[in-house]
């Protein structure tokens, strides 16, 4: 699925066919814009094979007039129980040809073509458009991990009702999510980087534009980090928990046994072939069975005492 913008008064305004120096969207592309890109803009292929690798990380390429720069930009997924992702996003541009290629759907190239109409964001030029994408990824990242901050908060409360492997596999499946952010915003502070070193001595850079883009990825690198450390001390804390708990049942399994050990014993001891005492008494057996459970009482006490039990 493509869209054709151009940036007008009032931000990107849809039109009907391509015209130069306006931007193709391309989302998800079927055989028909794999076709129109490479055979009517001329488009490398290989620039569309890089960008369709999910593992592809945060970059620029040249090859001729073209440029490709790949950045990686917040998704929701459904996949392994994993609920976000980040996948390449891909702008390729030449003089007069700007396409942003994503193989997958995104709510945030959706948000950000709205935003720019509401707030008649002006984009002057394909290197804006870079940088804006960069920060509409950074803004998306901060949402998404609000989002994270208030699963990690309902799944302390569960766990602290009951520890249980499903709320554990979540906090981990949110570890790796965090993974994935951590490692994608520091790839595009380096994209920046390099599209300065690329633009420096021309006029498509906005000092002003590139300012905002590192505070805004900074704030959520340092953000992802924070909540990061947050969720490994949770998830060690309740580690160590069960850990502490299976001690416990350990300690009361054994005084347990030990408890009920000695009263077999005693009948080990009077169940044995040979002579022994009280053979001739009276109420022997219940002497044995009352001594047997006094005993067994006082070990009670004592491990309680300890706190055994």
């Amino acid at each position: 699925m493509r869209g054709y913008l151009y940036c007008g008064e009032a931000g990107l305004v849809d039109k009907k066919e391509w015209l130069p120096n306006s931007w193709v969207n391309v989302e998800c592309p079927d055989a028909d814009d794999f076709d129109f890109l490479t055979k009517t803009l001329g488009v490398p292929e290989s620039f569309l094979d890089d960008i369709a690798d999910v593992d592809e990380r945060s970059r620029t390429e040249l090859e001729g007039d073209w440029l490709l720069t790949i950045l990686r930009i917040p998704v929701q997924s459904d996949v392994a129980g994993i609920p976000f992702t980040t996948v390449p996003l891909g702008v390729i541009t030449n003089n007069e040809i700007i396409v942003s290629v994503c193989y997958y759907h995104s709510e945030m190239l959706t948000d950000f073509i709205e935003h720019t109409r509401k707030k008649s964001v002006q984009v002057r030029n394909k290197l804006d458009l870079i940088f804006r994408l960069i920060y509409s990824s950074a803004v998306w990242f901060l949402k998404y991990l609000k989002q994270i901050n208030v699963d990690v908060t309902a799944a302390e409360k569960e766990l602290e009702k009951s520890i249980k492997n499903e709320d554990l596999l979540r906090l981990m499946k949110l570890q790796k999510t965090l993974v994935y952010f951590n490692t994608s915003i520091r790839g595009n502070e380096v994209l920046i980087g390099k599209l300065r070193t690329i633009f420096n001595d021309t006029n498509y850079l906005d000092a002003d534009l590139v300012e905002d883009v590192e505070i805004e990825l900074k704030q959520a690198y340092n953000t992802v980090n924070i909540y990061s450390d947050i969720l490994t001390g949770t998830m060690d804390a309740f580690a160590s928990i069960i850990s502490n708990n299976v001690n416990v049942i350990m300690k009361r399994m054994t005084s347990l046994s030990i408890t009920l050990m000695i009263p077999t014993l005693i009948a080990s001891f009077y169940g044995m072939n040979v002579n022994i005492h009280l053979e001739e008494t009276p109420h022997a057996f219940a002497w044995i069975v009352i001594a047997s459970a006094v005993l067994s009482g006082l070990s009670f006490v004592l491990f309680k005492k300890i706190k055994w039990f």
